[in-house]
């Protein structure tokens, strides 16, 4: 009883050991892959804000202009804009 334990013990640590770190080096090669922040966008969104389960409110900055827009299910709608 004693000696399936420690067998088990010595097969599942290493493996499980082995998992987290590969895991752990796959996430540190594959994460300069993921989608970051680029600075060359010419769209930022600043802000959004939920007005109701079916309408946003999103505050976005393009060329030089902030512009308030209404995200609903029936499209998108320019509520103002303002020179930035």
């Amino acid at each position: 009883m004693m000696w399936s334990y420690i067998l088990k013990l010595v097969v599942l640590l290493p493996l499980v050991c082995g998992l987290m770190i590969g895991s752990l080096y796959l996430w540190r090669r594959l994460e300069s892959r993921m989608p970051g922040k680029p600075t060359t966008r010419t769209i930022a969104i600043r802000e959004t804000m939920m007005i109701s389960p079916g309408l946003k409110l999103a505050v976005l900055d393009f060329e030089g202009r902030r512009l308030l827009v209404s995200v609903g299910r029936g499209g998108v709608t320019l509520v103002d804009k303002v020179e930035a």
